[in-house]
């Protein structure tokens, strides 16, 4: 036992105490620095110079950016929703047919068509046009719900239901 006490007494005491007192505010400067961005990115520092000095003002800028979040979602929605509206009021599909309405003496070519306009509800327009050498005729027939309000020609029928077809695939 004596010779512990003789190696404790060679030993400089003192610069060991300084040198563990100075390891340990080394560490503790470090652990005070990773303690300090830690905080920081808590209390949302770094943008724009908006930091919070608290965690409760922290806490009220989150809680005034969610109330914003939430106010562009509310107007976001009604925005969709108004172009929705549009978009199924609009035209979803067109289609056209040409036709040779003189096939027997070779008048008209295939110029003539019929074309069909639809929203995605089944309403819109056929318009058809009967072109011969010497005038051309234009037709207009509403359709409401797939269903034309008028009688249809067999290019007109054909021209709805390929318009029709387009919009079941969608």
């Amino acid at each position: 036992m004596s010779a512990y006490f003789d190696t404790l007494q060679t030993m400089n005491l003192p610069a060991i105490a300084f040198s563990l007192i100075a390891l340990i505010v080394v560490v503790l400067i470090f652990w005070l620095i990773s303690l300090d961005r830690r905080i920081t990115r808590l209390l949302g520092g770094g943008r724009g110079g908006e930091r919070a000095k608290t965690i409760e003002e922290s806490v009220g800028q989150i809680s005034s950016r969610l109330s914003e979040l939430e106010k562009f979602q509310v107007e976001n929605v009604r925005y969709l929703r108004t172009i929705e509206t549009r978009v199924k009021r609009s035209f979803q599909a067109s289609e056209t047919v040409r036709f040779n309405p003189f096939k027997g003496n070779g008048d008209g070519g295939n110029q003539s068509f019929a074309t069909s306009w639809l929203t995605e509800n089944g309403d819109g327009v056929i318009i058809s046009s009967l072109y011969s050498r010497d005038r051309v005729s234009i037709f207009s027939k509403p359709v409401q719900s797939f269903k034309p309000l008028y009688e249809l020609s067999d290019e007109e029928k054909d021209s709805l239901a390929k318009a029709a077809a387009k919009i079941e695939k969608n």
